[in-house]
């Protein structure tokens, strides 16, 4: 059982850690009714690329959750969070490797998008479940004429029933070995950057915050990183065996958010 008083905001990934594909996690919507009954500040912190903030709310509110979008952070959100403090330093012109929410966050932020590889300045990297040789071509001729490789998040695979699809961090190791350069930065967990938008929005202390969520090398060094506290939960992509070997180590362990462990 936690204790509550420890903590002014409780921060929850997503996939894997609220909801499975279509089905949410047991204990999620107690706790959450628990949380807000107790007047704690709440933000969903996901990696997604594949929808907006307001695609990801809709979808939590299909599944009985009530969120509203200024609490939820996405990857593809934090990419145009990024690319607009870049726009202050220098101009950017973006190839996107994605899906049409990622597209739509760089647009929202007025960010300059091209196909073509010889004017890209810098090229973004998320899902995309209709990634082709077409466009691993165009990315890597890209990045071999200078374009700087943004990585919206490191997941390699994402959750889903019955197992597991290849994500963002596939398809950048694709294009880092055919464009011939390493990634310049990535934007999504557990990078600080990403961190520093969440505490910026809610005003909160990092060692006042515990971050949950189902994997050890984005929820929980996101945490770690920051000075938050963290807790991992045994319903997604970490398994209890890999946990034991881990060099990453989450302050709590928890098989599911059943039974009202918060």
């Amino acid at each position: 059982m936690l204790d509550t008083a420890l903590y002014d905001a409780y921060f929850f990934d997503l996939d894997g850690t609220i909801f499975i594909g279509d089905q949410l996690l047991p204990g999620v919507e107690e706790i959450l009714a628990t949380l807000r009954q107790k007047e704690k500040k709440i933000m969903f912190l996901t990696n997604t690329t594949v929808q907006t903030r307001e695609g990801c709310r809709q979808r939590l509110q299909k599944l009985g959750l009530a969120v509203e979008r200024h609490e939820i952070m996405t990857a593809a959100y934090v990419a145009g969070l990024y690319f607009k403090k870049l726009a202050d330093h220098e101009q950017a012109c973006v190839l996107v490797v994605g899906e049409p929410a990622l597209e739509h966050e760089l647009a929202e932020f007025h960010i300059p998008q091209t196909e073509d590889s010889m004017s890209a300045t810098h090229v973004l990297v998320g899902m995309d479940r209709a990634f082709t040789y077409e466009k691993l071509q165009r990315a890597a001729d890209a990045v071999r004429n200078g374009a700087k490789l943004i990585v919206a998040n490191p997941d390699s695979v994402c959750p889903v029933p019955g197992g597991a699809i290849p994500d963002t961090g596939a398809l950048a190791r694709a294009i880092e070995t055919a464009g011939g350069a390493s990634t310049w930065a990535m934007t999504g967990k557990p990078s600080r950057f990403y961190a520093d938008q969440v505490f910026l929005q809610l005003d909160v202390l990092p060692e006042r915050c515990l971050m949950v969520g189902d994997r050890l090398e984005t929820d929980i060094l996101l945490g770690i990183n920051s000075g938050m506290k963290t807790a991992l939960v045994l319903t997604g992509v970490t398994t209890s065996a890999e946990l034991g070997h881990a060099k990453i180590q989450p302050d709590l362990v928890l098989p599911t958010m059943d039974g009202g462990q918060m």
